[in-house]
């Protein structure tokens, strides 16, 4: 059995690339609130190769890993037990490091999406879009079949991408109907659009935001606001970051890592704003 150390515990984020990674302000911000002054949290570029030595390596004073791409399903034969969050999109973004040394997977990807929304008061919509169709997408799926009632329609570049769509939404029981990105106007009507897509892919859609916008959720948070989030907050509708997801999947990493509940979220969002400020 592995003894817990009680001097010091270390946390870190993993992927690559890292630099840009805004964890390690979150994760120290929680932890001075929390008055947890001999844990500290670094971060590492590990690729998949390198992945399982880094893991052979870890001693007793680790409590957990945060892991960003192109890590989360890289991990999971690495691990002795992973949660249904987790397994339901094959992704993996918080390690835990048991009393006994065991390794367990979760993914608070997609209840930190769920929290974000419900931040804003979206607990329910009877229908949505999403504009995007990788891995994020798929969580975005998970987080919806939480909330929405209806119908998901999901704007794509590809037959291939929109075929896994319609499979992630067989597998998450989610209504998923497949349209091209060709008309990703379209999807600015939904009570809820979450934008799941890299920087500037969503930057022509602007200029069709609707009079009356609802609710859009860009995954994105550096740069921000991206050119369809401001003219969404222009028009008077309501506008959750991709920073206001990465502070609530950072919370629920913390809670988890440290047991102390609740994480500080008022504090891990300011230093999150300030550290994206000074860039």
């Amino acid at each position: 059995m592995r003894a817990r150390a009680i001097d010091a515990r270390r946390a870190a984020v993993l992927g690559k690339p890292i630099a840009h990674s805004l964890s390690p302000v979150l994760h120290r911000t929680a932890y001075e609130e929390l008055g947890l002054v001999n844990w500290s949290y670094d971060r590492f570029e590990i690729d998949e190769a390198a992945l399982s030595g880094f893991l052979a390596e870890l001693g007793a004073e680790w409590a957990g890993l945060s892991l960003t791409m192109p890590l989360k399903r890289a991990v999971i034969p690495l691990l002795d037990e992973i949660s249904e969050t987790a397994a339901s999109v094959e992704a993996v973004n918080t390690v835990v490091f048991t009393e006994d040394g065991r390794r367990v997977g979760d993914n608070t990807d997609i209840p930190g999406m769920v929290a974000a929304l419900r931040e804003r008061g979206i607990e329910q919509v009877d229908s949505a879009a999403i504009l995007g169709a990788g891995a994020t997408a798929s969580s975005a799926l998970a987080a919806l079949a939480r909330i929405c009632t209806g119908e998901v329609v999901a704007y794509v570049r590809s037959e291939a991408r929109a075929a896994e769509m319609r499979q992630w939404g067989e597998r998450l029981d989610v209504e998923v109907r497949t349209a091209d990105w060709a008309d990703a106007d379209r999807a600015l009507h939904a009570p809820l659009v979450i934008a799941t897509t890299p920087a500037g892919t969503t930057d022509a859609l602007a200029s069709a935001v609707p009079e009356r916008p609802a609710t859009l959720f860009d995954v994105l948070y550096d740069p921000w606001p991206t050119a369809l989030a401001a003219r969404w907050s222009m028009y008077g509708g309501a506008v959750v970051s991709g920073l206001d997801l990465l502070v609530h999947q950072a919370v629920l990493q913390v809670e988890q890592m440290t047991g102390r509940v609740p994480a500080p979220l008022d504090a891990m969002r300011k230093a999150g704003e300030r550290a994206l400020a000074a860039r």
